[in-house]
């Protein structure tokens, strides 16, 4: 009996080694920008304002089984193209509203307003699944920032 998972012929990459390279390319950026280092302040920054939409971006890459991140669970790794596959529009409609930062709730609310009774269930039963709410990790470079 094989205990492979789906993924674990891919590459994993790791959120927080990433997430420090995007936020040093923020501190360079306001760093220009200042003509000095500003430091910590930009890191701080990256981490208020782009790692929500950063992680969801992951996240989404990760469930789709376009790349693998470490901190992610292994066995949620192309969930969404197994389990959805059949459903490739709608699937593509949640996803495109997720990376604009909606939550269940807006996508709730727009399958009422567009979507057939058979495929509002669909929409709701992809909501179940992804368990959107269950993917709020904490950046570890805001706590090595707050450890000083």
């Amino acid at each position: 009996m094989s205990t492979d998972l789906p993924g674990d012929d891919i590459e994993c990459c790791s959120l927080d080694a990433h997430s420090c390279i995007e936020a040093d390319k923020h501190k360079w950026y306001m760093s220009q920008t200042a003509g000095y280092d500003v430091g910590n302040v930009a890191l701080t920054a990256w981490v208020n304002d782009h790692w929500p939409g950063f992680l969801r971006a992951r996240w989404i890459e990760h469930m789709r089984g376009k790349r693998r991140w470490m901190e992610l669970n292994r066995e949620e790794f192309g969930l969404l193209n197994r389990e959805f596959g059949d459903y490739r529009e709608i699937l593509d409609e949640i996803v495109e509203m997720l990376v604009s930062g909606g939550e269940n709730l807006n996508i709730l609310q727009w399958s009422r307003r567009t979507k057939q009774p058979k495929d509002q269930q669909k929409v709701r039963e992809i909501l179940h699944r992804l368990r959107i709410n269950d993917h709020r990790l904490q950046c570890e470079l805001a706590h090595r920032l707050a450890c000083g």
